[in-house]
């Protein structure tokens, strides 16, 4: 049985029609190459099977093959973050990049990331000790989502518009019948949390109807949810809808519900800014924004790929959409779930630190 012979620069160049520099350009996302070309190039290597030598690449750059990735210190009990982690570990692979998680631990977090090619910080909090020496590292840092604290400004972000999610979600427990709705904020002084609230507070002036807010932990857990919610009730017993932020806490809020006499989709909606396994197996389902935390991660680590290989310039933001699933715990007439969702776009980042465009 013989082996198959490996395609080599030379084979794809002479079946392409181009230069060896070429080829190297073209599937490197460099130099000067027409997009006509570079498309040619690369549809020629997919066909041949070419794979590139990761290691002779890594000399040339210098580099480590490897990025490092930054999760909240709260990541590893969050069926999101799990998933937004294997999501972006398959697209890294997919460029030959290998993917470090960085636990916290401020110096050393520094020093490690100082031996990988670029970083992915996810959910970073203004006040979290070990961002301000990632972003320093030397090497490029794109966040999932923006990062409101000072400092090193990183080379690129990917974010949903939070505002625009959370909207959906009050308006559609309104559409429903809602009129005090509540919400169980999370935490922390992360982008994600902190447009949350200043949602909440602007769709009430908006719409002139109250909306009760209960701090809760950013990553809660069913029981802390279920608490906030018995407190809730007893000090507002008029909220008549409940949107909890954290990730599967949602389900305590439902247990609370129950406990009290209330029944969820009829005299007390419930709806969740996270979706996961957990809401969509409670009784009753849960309405919720589906994140789609793979994909994220996977455009996430797509952009940070792109920046290294100088696909992407600098402060480059691309938008991550979402779709809204309603389900019977907001919607007692719900037989299907439905859906709304936003937009994803691409956009550089203007002077002032804010995007040239945004997602619908």
């Amino acid at each position: 049985m013989t082996s198959r012979r490996t395609v080599t620069l030379l084979d794809v160049a002479r079946a392409a029609g181009v230069s060896k520099s070429t080829v190297s350009d073209a599937l490197q996302g460099s130099g000067r190459v027409a997009e006509e070309t570079r498309r040619r190039v690369r549809d020629t290597a997919d066909r041949l099977g070419y794979r590139p030598n990761s290691a002779a690449q890594r000399l040339r750059r210098a580099s480590t093959g490897a990025i490092g990735l930054h999760l909240p210190r709260t990541a590893t009990r969050l069926d999101y973050y799990m998933t937004l982690a294997f999501g972006a570990v398959t697209r890294a692979q997919e460029d030959g990049l290998d993917v470090v998680l960085l636990a916290p631990g401020g110096e050393a977090a520094g020093r490690l990331a100082s031996r990988v090619d670029g970083l992915l910080v996810i959910d970073p909090e203004a006040t979290d000790t070990d961002v301000p020496g990632l972003l320093d590292a030397g090497v490029p840092v794109v966040t999932g989502e923006r990062y409101l604290g000072t400092g090193a400004a990183p080379a690129g972000a990917v974010v949903c518009d939070n505002a625009a999610s959370l909207t959906a979600l009050l308006n559609h427990v309104r559409a429903s019948g809602a009129r005090r709705p509540a919400l169980l904020a999370p935490a922390g002084t992360s982008a994600w949390a902190t447009a949350l609230r200043d949602t909440a507070d602007a769709w009430s002036r908006t719409h002139g109807l109250p909306v009760t807010a209960r701090t809760v932990p950013f990553a809660a857990t069913p029981d802390e949810a279920a608490q906030a919610t018995v407190d809730l009730l007893a000090a507002t017993p008029a909220v008549d809808a409940v949107v909890c932020a954290p990730d599967g806490a949602a389900a305590g809020v439902l247990r609370a519900a129950s406990g009290l006499g209330r029944t969820p989709g009829r005299d007390l909606l419930v709806a969740s800014c996270v979706d996961g396994p957990a809401l969509r197996a409670c009784a009753p389902p849960v309405t919720a924004i589906d994140l789609r935390p793979d994909a994220y991660g996977r455009a996430c680590a797509a952009l940070l790929c792109d920046i290294l290989a100088g696909r992407a310039g600098p402060r480059t933001v691309r938008h991550h959409d979402w779709s809204l699933r309603v389900r019977a715990s907001s919607h007692s007439g719900a037989a299907a779930e439905g859906t709304a969702e936003g937009t994803a776009e691409e956009a550089a980042e203007g002077p002032g630190g804010t995007s040239a465009s945004h997602a619908t």
